[in-house]
């Protein structure tokens, strides 16, 4: 019995110095202690302070840019086909609601080239548009009420997950993008950035697209736009395209004749990094993915001293000329400074906004507010543990001791918790913490009850403790699981300080099962185990 209890209270020493360790570390002075727990516990917008930001996706620029796509598709098989056509343009969806309403209008085809063209049409686009007539040689596309609730979808979730990757890659730490509202028809964003008090940089690394292309030079450097059309007679040719070369570093503007698929996209990108070269100015190196590394070292090994463009947000910012084959690098120069070539690279790492975004409401919570949030919690929980200890010491006399030193081991499992997991506190969190002293009382209470039942029926007291533990451990158990379960819907389906609340909640819940069980009960056998004849117990 003696060596269990050993064990049982060597388990529970081993779990508080973890406990202590994952708060506090082991820190050498008051200084290092205060820095620790401030990095160890994370505070959440407000309770800490920080920006808010409330986004806009337009949604219809990623309906534009599939009808792009699929005009230039298009055309290029009706070309491969020859199958003539007058035009082919898409309209202007005014409004996000009205981002469905895209559609390509095809003009001119022969009556004569219609069964080919029809089938050409569902081929390549009809599972995704619509093909309408509307008179022998005119046709509509519209797209399929099913993809563009999907494309709606996919849009918002991917300027999502892009963002966050983009603020995460910054370092701010517990930031959340979370889509505000429950209707997909705003397209409104909330990002919560905490600690930041100044989010202008923020905000222009979001608006960022940062689209890198690498594309074959057909023609150029011109010295303009008209003097690249004039060099081909006014008439581009297949498959080709004019980007500008802005004015950089010194170097005047100009413009490139280039192919119309790009060689490798930013999709390709495995990595972006920024370096220095030997001159000591800054640039960004890339690293391409393992498939695109083939590609390009075939079309670098294919074209070895012919200029090869390179294309962020569909403007040249060089164009070098290919000197050796090369597999899965490159570099981007004429960067800037060093925070120009580091925002590009984390640009680059996080991948282009489907859509473009616009900035609502910005707003900037002063660490003020936030510390006069933690200090009404604090006070709250310190009165609450008062009221609970003062009523347990008195009503359950010795054994209310039990039940406090339970509840300090549980308040601080679950704040080592918290750092463990890197969970953020925030001022529901501070509420759910509080829930949980009443919880850890409630099965303290539960145990207690018990126990006196039981001696009340005449067992003895080593027999009746643990009669009392086995018999409330299901009730326990019970409440619990219960309580986890609605937690779990609200860490689901609610927003963020709600799901601080259920994680709280949840940690709380299961540190109270250990302390209430394990923990309480070592503490009845240690005390029981001191008395030549367990006969008594104060309770």
């Amino acid at each position: 019995m003696k060596s269990n209890l050993k064990i049982k209270a060597l388990a529970i020493a081993v779990i508080l110095l973890g406990c202590i360790y994952g708060i506090i570390g082991l820190p050498t002075s008051t200084a290092q202690l205060v820095a620790n727990w401030n990095q160890n516990i994370r505070l959440g917008l407000d309770l800490r302070g920080g920006s808010q930001l409330v986004l806009q996706v337009q949604i219809q620029d990623a309906f534009k840019a599939e009808a792009d796509s699929v005009i230039q598709r298009l055309k290029d098989q009706l070309n491969g086909k020859q199958i003539q056509f007058a035009e082919m343009l898409r309209n202007e969806p005014p409004t996000i609601k009205a981002a469905d309403t895209i559609q390509i209008d095809v003009k001119g085809v022969p009556a004569t080239s219609a069964g080919d063209f029809r089938a050409l049409v569902n081929d390549n686009v009809g599972s995704v548009w619509n093909l309408t007539t509307v008179n022998p040689t005119d046709y509509r596309l519209n797209m399929k009420t099913s993809e563009s609730i999907k494309l709606r979808q996919d849009t918002l979730t991917q300027s999502m997950n892009t963002i966050e990757k983009k603020i995460n890659a910054l370092g701010v730490a517990e930031s959340s993008v979370q889509q505000r509202g429950r209707s997909d028809a705003e397209a409104e964003l909330l990002v919560q950035l905490p600690g930041v008090d100044d989010p202008a940089r923020v905000k222009q690394i979001l608006k960022t697209a940062a689209i890198l292309e690498l594309y074959e030079v057909v023609g150029g450097p011109y010295s303009s736009r008209d003097d690249a059309l004039s060099s081909k007679g006014g008439v581009l040719p297949l498959n080709s395209q004019v980007l500008v070369s802005p004015a950089r570093g010194g170097s005047p503007a100009g413009a490139y004749i280039l192919g119309r698929t790009p060689v490798v996209t930013g999709r390709d990108l495995r990595d972006a990094r920024p370096q220095q070269d030997q001159n000591g100015r800054w640039e960004t190196q890339f690293t391409l993915s393992q498939d695109a590394a083939k590609r390009f070292d075939r079309f670098t090994g294919a074209n070895i001293g012919k200029p090869l463009a390179i294309v962020l947000d569909k403007n040249v910012l060089s164009a070098p000329t290919i000197q050796a084959r090369i597999s899965d690098s490159g570099v981007i120069t004429g960067i800037g400074t060093h925070d120009d070539a580091a925002d590009l690279a984390l640009n680059l790492r996080a991948g282009s906004l489907p859509a473009s975004v616009e900035y609502l409401e910005e707003r900037t919570v002063g660490p003020s507010l936030g510390a006069d949030s933690i200090r009404s919690g604090i006070s709250a929980g310190i009165a609450g543990v008062i009221a609970v200890v003062l009523v347990m010491l008195v009503y359950y006399k010795k054994s209310g001791i039990n039940a406090t030193l339970a509840l300090i081991l549980n308040a601080i499992i679950l704040i080592a918790a918290l750092s463990y997991l890197d969970a953020v506190l925030t001022l529901p969190g501070i509420a759910g913490v509080i829930l949980t002293i009443g919880m850890a009382v409630d099965s303290n209470v539960l145990i207690f009850e018990r126990i006196r039942e039981e001696l009340r029926a005449g067992k003895a007291v080593i027999a009746a403790v643990d009669a009392g533990f086995s018999k409330a451990f299901l009730t326990i158990i019970d409440t619990h699981v219960t309580t986890v379960v609605s937690c779990a819907f609200l860490f689901l389906f609610g927003t963020g300080p709600v799901k601080g609340f259920a994680v709280t909640l949840v940690i709380g819940l299961i540190a109270n099962v250990f302390t209430a069980i394990f923990v309480s009960k070592t503490i009845f056998d240690w005390d029981l185990g001191r008395q030549k004849q367990a006969v008594a117990i104060s309770i």
